[in-house]
């Protein structure tokens, strides 16, 4: 049976009424000296029971505060993940034999800084790709191909404008409560077991900038295990995959030596329907449309199937869509173990 701590008013008045059980002409009114002191106690022992309430919500992972938490993984050997940096390739233009120096930096509108790791040497096509990190750790920096970039101080011979032609992936921002007492709660429910599918998957999930992780035992035949990573609902970067290599080469079986860490491949879809539609026009329908299928897209895992009847409810949840015919995909589209569907272009049609 559950207990219910009294709060400050039940408490005075327990100890009021005890007053007057034992001195029945006694003053208790709330300028009295009993009033007075009841009013103190009161105050004082509600203060140890709400001590008490917080002490044995500490005693449980779930629901321990930040500090605990980490006390309770750390018990486990689990330490709160680190954020990582985005790591990309940027395209320089200039002045044949122009020299991009390790440490350039450039910014993109929004501020963001990428700094490059590798010197560059401008080509006789008059640009040359150097690789790229972010000025910081973090998810804002995960950008797609193609943004622009401004060079803070552009080297002689080198224009100043600058872009990402290789997508910065790979940033995470530090480990959230919610994900570090995934981690603990994976331990005590999937103790550990010598090297087990579900070890695999514990042991990718512990390297910083790995925020899901699947594994794959027998894909390449007897004795391989396949572990596919993905970072802040994306790629991972080079360095991300290096990094659980290394850590899954010191946490496995002696003779588990055959294994292999790869991010998966994706598999873009593209969606091409037909709408009528109503309060809306064919350019408004096509980006809200596109937002409904990349929310859909979002809750898909490597290998898992895009569902033509969830594309079809995601259009047809966008309000201002009367009715709509998918001509593209025309049946689900299936993935290989490895493969990630991710949504394609999109084009919306006025249906006749």
């Amino acid at each position: 049976m559950g207990f219910t701590p009294p709060d400050y008013a039940a408490i005075k008045a327990g100890i009021l009424r005890d007053v007057q059980n034992q001195l029945p002409d006694a003053a208790t009114g709330a300028d009295s000296d009993f009033g007075v002191r009841a009013g103190a106690t009161a105050a004082a022992v509600e203060g140890l029971y709400q001590h008490q309430a917080w002490i044995a919500r500490q005693v449980f992972p779930d629901t321990a505060d930040t500090e605990w938490l980490e006390r309770h993984a750390a018990l486990h050997g689990l330490t709160r993940k680190r954020a990582t940096v985005a790591q990309g390739a940027a395209t320089f233009s200039g002045t044949p034999g122009a020299v991009i120096a390790v440490g350039t930096e450039a910014k993109t509108l929004a501020g963001l800084v990428f700094v490059t790791t590798a010197e560059g040497t401008i080509g006789a096509g008059g640009s040359v790709a150097v690789p790229v990190q972010a000025g910081a750790a973090g998810t804002a920096y995960n950008l797609a191909a193609g943004a622009g970039l401004t060079l803070t101080s552009a080297p002689s011979g080198v224009q100043g404008a600058a872009v990402l032609t290789s997508a910065a992936i790979g940033g995470t921002d530090a480990e959230s409560d919610a994900s570090l007492l995934a981690r603990v709660l994976d331990v005590l429910r999937n103790p550990p077991a010598g090297g087990n599918k579900a070890d695999w998957r514990r042991w990718a999930m512990n390297v910083d900038g790995v925020t899901a992780a699947y594994v794959f035992p027998l894909r390449r035949g007897l004795g391989t295990v396949d572990v596919c990573v993905t970072s802040a609902g994306g790629l991972p970067s080079a360095e991300i995959l290096e990094a659980v290599r290394a850590y899954l080469d010191e946490m496995r079986p002696a003779a588990a030596s055959d294994f292999l860490v790869l991010a998966p491949e994706l598999a873009p879809v593209p969606v091409t329907a037909q709408a009528r539609l109503s309060g809306l026009t064919l350019a408004q329908a096509e980006a809200a449309i596109t937002t409904a299928l990349a929310a859909y897209f979002a809750t898909l895992e490597p290998g898992d199937p895009a569902y033509l009847s969830r594309i079809e409810t995601a259009i047809s949840g966008v309000s201002g869509v009367v009715d709509r015919v998918v001509t593209s995909p025309a049946a689900n589209v299936d993935m290989g173990a490895i493969q990630w569907a991710r949504l394609g272009a999109v084009t919306v049609e006025l249906l006749p």
